[in-house]
């Protein structure tokens, strides 16, 4: 269920809906489609309303999670498919056909069937599918989900120099925050079928708008420490002092103090808190350390080469500008 969704999507945005499982984000996507009914509300696309219009005559075109390509059918015939109920004369099928194709780098591909294709391929041809009609509107269902990692990077990329070509709107959902980073111009982050925030790839990270927020987005996720507000200053549970001057709260209020692992150093001069490394996870050219502190346990990042090591004490700084604060009762972050 759905509540309170209010959305103006921008002419040629990428918009990307993320979130876990059974927030709403497919639902939503459906409904834009027209492949589910709303019960009250309205959507518009190009300025006109569309709630009773069959999902043909919305202008969109949608790419699933699992291609719904026909494998009987070659590239060049799938691609086509897309254009059964047009009136459009042949000639100009054949050439819009062949203008997808080399869009999509398919030319030499057209005569192959479905099963003599890879994976990133076969998307390749749904999003041709959908491309040759050149609908007001691309819909994508997690259209990365069934591919490998490496897959998923090269479909990423591609999906962006395509939306960078043709410039039409997309609208894409995924449960992967790194593809919604790396892909949308606004992400909309969902929760039991409300929007907890929405702004840009730098916005939500940032500024999260609370803490499911703030975990969700970014991995590994935001450390939060529980504490109380006195002025400017958070007192931790462990009684450690932390000036954050640009805080402004009524004293005494209960909050979590929030820092990613990226803003967190070892070494500081100006220390925040001290612990103990307990874990290394080590990712190339920066390792994961995981520091047991009075305050819990809490992840920072430290050079690749030259780590701490397991049951060394490390000083761990952040700027103050960095420090995240939010209401714990409410979840939502205190400017």
């Amino acid at each position: 269920m759905l509540h309170d969704i209010t959305l103006d999507v921008a002419d040629g945005e990428f918009v990307v809906f993320v979130g876990p499982s059974g927030c709403g984000k497919s639902t939503t996507l459906r409904i834009i489609a027209g492949l589910e009914e709303t019960t009250t509300g309205i959507i518009e696309i190009g300025g006109r309303e569309v709630n009773n219009l069959e999902p043909k005559e919305r202008d969109i075109a949608m790419v699933f999670q699992n291609y719904a390509i026909y494998p009987h059918m070659s590239v060049k015939k799938n691609i086509a498919f897309g254009l059964r109920s047009s009136k459009m004369p042949k000639a100009n099928k054949e050439k819009r056909i062949q203008e997808v194709a080399g869009i999509l780098d398919m030319v030499d591909l057209l005569d192959r069937k479905p099963n003599q294709l890879s994976g990133g391929q076969r998307q390749r041809v749904a999003i041709g599918r959908a491309m040759v009609r050149n609908p007001a509107v691309f819909l994508f269902d997690e259209p990365l989900s069934n591919l490998d990692a490496q897959l998923r990077t090269q479909m990423r990329l591609e999906i962006k120099k395509l939306h960078q070509r043709v410039g039409n709107t997309i609208v894409f959902v995924t449960h992967d925050q790194v593809e919604a980073m790396t892909m949308a111009d606004r992400i909309v982050i969902m929760k039991d079928g409300y929007i907890q925030q929405v702004g840009t790839p730098a916005e939500v990270f940032h500024q999260p708008a609370n803490t499911f927020v703030a975990r969700f987005i970014g991995a590994p996720s935001m450390n939060l420490l529980g504490g109380k507000i006195t002025g400017t200053v958070v007192t931790l549970e462990n009684g450690q002092n932390i000036n954050v001057p640009t805080l402004s709260a009524p004293s005494g209020t209960d909050i979590l103090l929030g820092v990613r692992p990226d803003d967190l150093y070892t070494g500081s001069s100006n220390p925040i808190m001290t612990g103990t490394v307990t874990v290394r996870e080590p990712l190339g050219s920066e390792t994961l350390i995981y520091v047991d502190t009075p305050s819990g346990e809490i992840i920072a990042k430290a050079d690749g080469r030259h780590p701490p090591d397991v049951g060394e004490t490390v000083e761990l700084g952040a700027d103050p500008e960095n420090l995240h604060v939010f209401d714990t009762a409410t979840g939502e972050a205190l400017k």
